[in-house]
């Protein structure tokens, strides 16, 4: 396997997939056999990675300009709704809803209470959008993945870890 190693000032060493790509970050001084090690150890997680990564290229070449227009207005129009009626719910006010192009991230929201989507939801089932829209919406509580964030996402979607696999598929 071939991968770029980047020595740093740093006390860990991380592995990262980018452009089919493998990336090594570890400490000025690492040695290179703990390095081959650690990427022999990782070697089932980093070839899944990049089988994710080459699929969601072909993915992302198959959507045209067209068809990227009519997903990000379906976007908008679901997210908005879909948003309002979940904060309602559960009791929540957020500033406003952009819809992004982001390719790794399917939401975010900013402590300012601005909550992003990515357009490419809209290729997934209702229940998996319906996740990421109350996990977004919960951070406007707490804003980290700390079990009480996952509290909070579990009393208004009991079955939301099945909901999050979808978004791996």
């Amino acid at each position: 396997m071939e991968y770029e190693v980047f020595y740093k000032k740093r006390k860990t060493v991380s592995i990262s997939i980018k452009n089919k790509t493998v990336f090594v970050k570890a400490p000025i001084g690492f040695p290179s056999d703990k390095i081959e090690e650690l990427l022999k150890r990782h070697e089932k997680w980093i070839y899944r990675r990049l089988e994710k990564e080459e699929k969601q290229r072909c993915f992302d070449e198959s959507i045209t300009a067209e068809t990227e227009k009519k997903l990000r207005i379906d976007a908008k129009r679901y997210f908005e709704a879909k948003t309002a009626d979940f904060a309602n719910l559960m009791g929540l006010k957020y500033s406003r809803i952009r819809i992004t192009g982001a390719k790794t991230r399917f939401g975010s929201c900013s402590s300012a209470g601005n909550i992003c989507f990515s357009f490419r939801l809209m290729l997934y089932p209702e229940s998996a959008r319906e996740y990421v829209v109350v996990h977004e919406l919960a951070h406007l509580v707490e804003m980290n993945h700390s079990k009480r964030f996952y509290r909070i996402v579990e009393k208004y979607l009991p079955d939301y870890k099945e909901r999050k696999k979808l978004l791996k598929a």
